[in-house]
């Protein structure tokens, strides 16, 4: 080999990478081997990436989709970090990196342990929750500053477990600023999903990342809460829980009685059910007895006939249910056979003259000898 071909074997003329891995590749750093990339080099960079040129530790120029000749007039800032002036003819040296731009879906997430909050349902429960999101990078200078670094490359697996604790820890407060039920959450996962994504963009914003996609698949609650809701379920489908237990000891009783060969056990077992029945019979008709009986009905005091209060007038007689009024000796009208006046509190009934002791009613002369009475 002549010192020709070694010089040309040192330099760098076309700078490209194509990803053959899985596709989990953020950042890939263009393996330079010490050699130097010479004027007028040759930068491929395909859809979905871009390539930034690092001088010393220091973000030089970025550039996007498309082949690009290395020159001054497209390196600005590479041109002021190197101090050229007038333009360079020898080969330089700088590192390469290459981001990929591109989407990366379906990162999962999920609560290792129950997330505690509280519902003003259930009041305080532990949840679980698990869904998925998508998310690539938005400014490749601000990711390389302040999560990639220097490494020789970065994948998806290096920072998809903070983002995942980020979600986590966020989201008792993502339910509880949401004020959705427990109850109802299953119907809005995709209110809260979107939600949530509004929620985490700023975190992402502070790597350089855009979160494209995030997802609530399941919300679990407790097994507990579970059995319960079961449960307040069923008696909403059950209704009226007393001829529930009726038809519940109805069932019981013919099957007591299809059991031909129970021996003791048996007839221990019919005693039972026919006490059962019993009850369960004289219940149902103390029932229909009150239900026979007005609650609030009032005998008629000429003929005797049950009326439902409220009624003016008794339903078999025809007299007026209202009831008798007479006269106070200060002449307000009150009801008959009350004790007292309710407007000036004197004492009725049947009084007696001071004088003769004829019964006066409520005149206020003796109609026997004409004493006054007060």
């Amino acid at each position: 080999m002549g010192i020709r071909d070694f010089i040309r074997s040192e330099l760098i003329d076309i700078i490209e990478w194509t990803d053959d891995k899985a596709g989990d590749t953020i950042v890939y750093k263009y393996p330079d081997e010490d050699k130097e990339i010479k004027n007028k080099a040759q930068l491929v960079v395909r859809e979905s990436q871009v390539a930034v040129f690092v001088n010393e530790g220091k973000l030089a120029d970025v550039f996007g989709p498309g082949r690009h000749e290395l020159s001054t007039a497209n390196m600005p800032v590479l041109t002021t970090l190197k101090g050229w002036k007038y333009g360079f003819e020898s080969p330089f040296k700088a590192d390469v990196y290459f981001v990929n731009t591109r989407q990366f879906l379906d990162q999962k997430w999920g609560t290792s342990n129950p997330v505690t909050m509280r519902d003003k349902d259930f009041g305080v429960v532990r949840i679980r929750a698990f869904g998925n999101y998508a998310f690539k990078v938005k400014d490749a200078g601000v990711f390389l500053k302040e999560v990639f670094g220097s490494c020789a490359s970065y994948e998806t697996g290096s920072i998809t477990g903070h983002l995942k604790g980020v979600m986590v820890s966020g989201l008792s407060d993502l339910l509880a600023e949401s004020g959705i039920p427990m109850l109802d959450m299953s119907t809005q996962y995709d209110e809260l999903s979107e939600f949530g994504r509004k929620k985490f963009l700023s975190v992402f914003e502070s790597f350089g990342l855009a979160l494209t996609a995030f997802r609530i698949q399941n919300i679990s609650l407790p097994k507990e809460v579970e059995q319960m809701i079961d449960t307040k379920t069923q008696m909403g489908v059950l209704g009226d829980m007393g001829q529930y237990a009726q038809f519940q000891t109805a069932q019981a009783i013919r099957d007591a009685a299809q059991n031909e060969g129970g021996g003791l056990a048996g007839a221990g077992v019919g005693l039972g059910a026919g006490a059962a029945m019993g009850n369960m019979m004289s219940g149902m008709m103390q029932q229909q007895a009150s239900a026979a009986q007005p609650a609030s009905a009032i005998k008629c005091q000429k003929c005797g006939a049950n009326v439902n209060s409220g009624v003016k007038f008794c339903p078999e007689c025809g007299i007026s249910m209202a009831p008798a009024m007479v006269k106070c000796v200060c002449g307000a009208e009150i009801k008959a056979g009350s004790k007292f006046c309710p407007e000036c509190g004197a004492k009725q009934g049947p009084k007696k003259c001071g004088k003769c002791g004829a019964e006066l009613g409520n005149a206020k002369f003796c109609p026997e000898c004409g004493q006054k009475n007060e």
